[in-house]
């Protein structure tokens, strides 16, 4: 059978399929609830997506427990010499409000977790100030501090770990990806991490003593 010859039938793939998968990826994260059909054509393709994204430097972290599926970077032996690829996707720095909310947010759902209750970790801009009240000095402004918390979690929702929910901006939910970049490791640590947090919090700013 002649491989160049019109008749003869074409291997099954999904090169199109593919390709918008990457692209997806590439953009961002790909959730189950949000893309059924996408989700389950990266299920099928899945061995495809990890081949084609290594030859960039990225692997494909993908939770099918969790329902989510993102890239990331390798990193290779040879990353301290300065002869490893360039990142395709660029490490972020995070600042000190958005690192202890991300923190914050990241143990509520452990404990949510823990108490066997709605796999959905649903909380109010309230109950979330609450989470951060305990790290700022007595007497804080009320309205600088929920001006504060609503500025974070729009950062937040940027890095995608959380969403507001549709028709209650003062709402959101706690996105399960976050597991992913917050580990057990690092929520043994927690308490250590807490404490550093108190100490920055009660350190007086540029700002008061100016």
């Amino acid at each position: 059978m002649n491989p160049t010859d019109p008749q003869t039938p074409r291997p099954a793939t999904a090169p199109q399929e593919l390709s918008l998968i990457v692209v997806t990826l590439l953009k961002g994260v790909i959730y189950q609830e949000e893309s059924p059909a996408l989700w389950n054509s990266l299920l099928n393709l899945q061995a495809g997506v990890r081949d084609y994204v290594a030859v960039i430097g990225l692997e494909l972290m993908l939770d099918e427990a969790e329902g989510y599926a993102f890239l990331r970077s390798r990193i290779p032996d040879d990353e301290e010499n300065g002869s490893a690829m360039p990142r395709l996707v660029a490490r972020r720095q995070l600042s000190y409000p958005v690192s202890l909310l991300l923190a914050l947010l990241r143990k509520k759902l452990a404990e949510s977790d823990a108490g066997g209750g709605d796999t959905r970790l649903i909380l109010s801009r309230d109950e979330v100030a609450e989470l951060v009240r305990i790290f700022l000095p007595a007497g804080s402004n009320e309205v600088k501090l929920i001006d504060q918390v609503d500025a974070t979690l729009n950062k937040i929702a940027d890095l995608g770990f959380i969403r507001r929910l549709r028709g209650e901006k003062q709402m959101i939910e706690v996105r399960r990806i976050i597991k992913a970049f917050i580990d057990a490791q690092w929520l043994a640590d927690f308490d250590r991490r807490l404490d550093e947090y108190r100490q920055l919090a009660t350190q007086p700013t540029e700002e008061d003593n100016g």
